[in-house]
């Protein structure tokens, strides 16, 4: 392989596919990224067995060729290099000799045909999607995916496409996150993506809005983003049916301002200790919500107004729920929909219901 290619674009492609650079991996070649030169372009490939990444830039070929390099080494190598350009050339050894102004370095690589092949989908079906409002549902619902992989099933979030409208869902057995909107595509399709998948995507969707091509297999998942193709595994398992998981009545209904209640959380929040099992209080009553907690540092209390219809309600809640879907609202109003002090609290629109979040109460002493 000798090339040559622009130094800048050359970084800016490395970056995008290194979200899938495999980290301690029993396969040494997925700690490396596959570069194939052929026909003026420069392609390179990431692949950690869960995610693969793949993009291409213009580059002038005299020779062209397959190599894997070091990720770490390799990004680290062109991003400190002082000329414009950057030359690639390896030998019949793997040894890649990289060049740019007045620095040189050589760097062993790996034999191409140690890379995995990244999987093809032969039966999936495909839709378009706008890039905006893929990045608006997956910021609104990705906070409630699970952690930890007690339930591999939950830590992703649920795609549903029926009748015209578009679902995505995510919960990790305390709080719920529910996102709909209505779309053109006229398809009857789910599949659960892991957040890390979609939380990756999210870095490659361009500043403009634009369409996005989607494919759904069996298996896989492909998202082609302009010259960047992403494929995923997809999780498999019984996902919780959360239409049934959403209390259908409430007591008390409550509107107030996102911001100051995200604010007043927020403050009283500060006295918790995360290694101690100390929740917040709020009381609901009389035009107003009062929150308070006491712990070992000391005590908070603080109150905002707030129009409430409906019975005085004491509830608990672990700071962290409550403010995690508070921060995910992009509406100025939020409306609260609660049944009492042990059943789930739901917080949406100020009207309708196109995000819908449930947050677990804990027991007050």
């Amino acid at each position: 392989m000798k090339i040559r290619c622009d130094r800048k674009t050359l970084i800016e492609a490395i970056s995008k596919v290194q979200g899938a650079v495999g980290t301690n991996a029993t396969l040494p070649a997925l700690e490396g990224i596959l570069f194939s030169a052929a026909n003026g372009y420069l392609t390179m490939t990431c692949y950690n067995m869960d995610m693969g990444i793949t993009t291409a830039i213009e580059a002038n070929v005299e020779q062209g060729g397959d190599l894997i390099l070091s990720a770490r080494y390799f990004s680290e190598i062109v991003k400190k290099m002082p000329g414009d350009d950057i030359f690639l050339e390896s030998d019949e050894n793997l040894m890649c000799t990289v060049k740019s102004g007045h620095s040189k370095f050589s760097i062993v690589g790996m034999n191409a045909n140690e890379f995995p092949e990244l999987p093809a989908l032969s039966d999936g079906i495909s839709f378009s999607f706008h890039s905006e409002l893929l990045d608006n549902m997956v910021r609104m619902t990705r906070f409630a995916t699970a952690k930890t992989d007690d339930k591999p099933v939950y830590t992703g979030i649920l795609c549903q496409l029926e009748q015209g409208k578009i679902t995505m869902v995510a919960v990790d057995g305390y709080r719920l996150a529910i996102r709909k909107e209505n779309i053109t595509n006229e398809i009857d399709l789910k599949f659960i993506v892991p957040e890390k998948t979609l939380s990756e995507i999210l870095k490659l969707l361009p500043e403009k809005d634009s369409q996005i091509q989607i494919s759904v297999g069996k298996r896989h998942i492909i998202f082609e983003i302009g010259h960047i193709l992403v494929v995923s595994r997809l999780l498999e398992g019984d996902f919780i049916d959360y239409k049934t998981a959403v209390p259908p009545n409430h007591t008390t209904t409550v509107m107030v301002e996102t911001k100051t209640l995200l604010d007043s959380i927020d403050r009283v929040a500060l006295l918790i200790n995360d290694r101690a099992k100390v929740f917040i209080k709020c009381i609901f009553d009389d035009g107003q919500i009062k929150a308070s907690c006491e712990s070992a540092i000391g005590n908070a209390d603080d109150r905002i107004a707030a129009q409430i219809d409906g019975d005085r309600i004491e509830i608990g809640f672990n700071s962290r729920y409550l403010l995690d879907a508070l921060r995910a609202v992009e509406t100025d109003m939020v409306r609260i929909e609660m049944s009492g002090p042990l059943s789930p609290i739901k917080i949406l629109p100020p009207e309708g219901n196109d995000f819908l979040f449930l947050v677990l109460p804990v027991r007050i002493k």
